[in-house]
């Protein structure tokens, strides 16, 4: 497991090396400080960043790599500063665990956008110097501004995709005025993030029409998640029925696809916000100049919008559809979901499989 002898006190599941092959792994983590919380975590999503992340598909992975970033738990022990929380309170911890806190981004309560960088949960360098370690693991101590209440009703293992997935197209929704009642929504992919999109989407009381690249996924798409239009991107004759009908979309898929068709479903002053990461972006730069379009791109949240969401979808029920895993399943997730097989996010059940 490890090789730094007893004193390791957390349990984790880690990858060694680009395989992303990931086994148990114990460590240390930090004694808690007079502004940190620790949370016994009970749930961890499992999110597309962990399979870049543990097959260093960014080329700075640093192992052995704890992965997870939708992190759900149970306070153990708070500080003596912290003012939030309290020992038993329901918590999340979401895509970052520090930042400079004196940037006008952190001001705002942007702290993803740090000027200084936010710090990562998972494979990010503290400011101690130490490698964060992400939620793949029994508990975890985070500054307590990183930190955020999950409503009393909420289910634990429903929030944690709401930490990632959820957040990151709640964030540019909300920039982009896209919660106006009766306005036009394009999805593209339904996926983890998509599938909220669409949630988000009809909550805010927008049409709302996915696209995709097969038929495989509309009966859900209209009957579990309540979109009032499927569309098979490769179908021209559907796509030409959208032109100029839509005010928004939002493209959370991370293939490659060509822009240019999308552009032309929006109206004039529409706007078309990316959050997947497709290797590259391109389109006729007539597409955003004849309609005074916008393409916009958005991460996650500050922590201001975080809490905001997590409030959002506790009273409007807006529960993330999820499939429960072991950690001894967490292998074979991350292959599932880089077949998309999954619907639409794998949860990690912490509490009763990591021992």
């Amino acid at each position: 497991m490890s090789s730094q002898g007893a004193t390791e006190n957390c349990l984790g599941w880690a990858a060694r090396d680009p395989s992303g092959f990931l086994s148990p792994y114990k460590f240390n983590r930090r004694v808690i400080g007079d502004d940190d919380v620790s949370v016994g975590i009970t749930h961890c999503g499992v999110c597309y960043a962990d399979v870049g992340w543990t097959r260093n598909r960014m080329g700075h992975s640093k192992y052995p790599l704890v992965p997870g970033h939708e992190i759900v738990g149970t306070v153990k022990e708070v500080g003596s500063n912290v003012q939030r929380f309290k020992v038993g309170d329901h918590v999340g911890v979401g895509t970052y665990v520090n930042s400079c806190r004196e940037c006008e981004y952190c001001d705002d309560g942007l702290e993803v956008y740090c000027s200084k960088g936010a710090v990562f949960t998972f494979d990010g360098i503290d400011a101690d110097g130490s490698i964060t370690k992400g939620g793949y693991s029994t508990f975890i101590v985070v500054h307590e501004r990183y930190c955020f209440k999950i409503p009393e009703n909420y289910p634990l293992a429903l929030a944690a995709p709401l930490l990632c997935a959820g957040i990151t197209v709640y964030s540019p929704m909300m920039r982009h005025k896209m919660n106006q009642p009766g306005k036009s929504l394009g999805v593209i992919g339904l996926g983890g993030l998509g599938h909220l999109a669409v949630k988000f989407g009809k909550a805010f009381g927008l049409e709302v029409t996915v696209f995709s690249t097969t038929m495989s996924k509309k009966d859900e798409a209209l009957n579990l998640l309540g979109a009032d239009k499927f569309v098979v991107s490769s179908d021209e004759e559907q796509m030409a029925a959208l032109a100029k009908s839509l005010d928004f979309i939002i493209n959370t898929a991370s293939g490659d696809i060509p822009f240019d068709p999308y552009m032309s479903l929006l109206k004039t002053a529409g706007v078309l916000v990316l959050v997947g990461f497709p290797s590259e972006v391109k389109f006729s730069p007539a597409s955003l100049i004849m309609g005074m379009k916008t393409v916009s791109g958005s991460v996650t949240g500050g922590t201001k919008e975080t809490q905001e969401m997590l409030d959002f979808c506790a009273s409007s029920k807006i529960y993330p559809e999820i499939e429960i895993v072991p950690i001894q399943y967490a292998n074979e997730a991350l292959e599932r979901m880089i077949q998309k097989d999954v619907k639409y996010r794998f949860v990690i059940d912490i509490e009763n499989s990591l021992k």
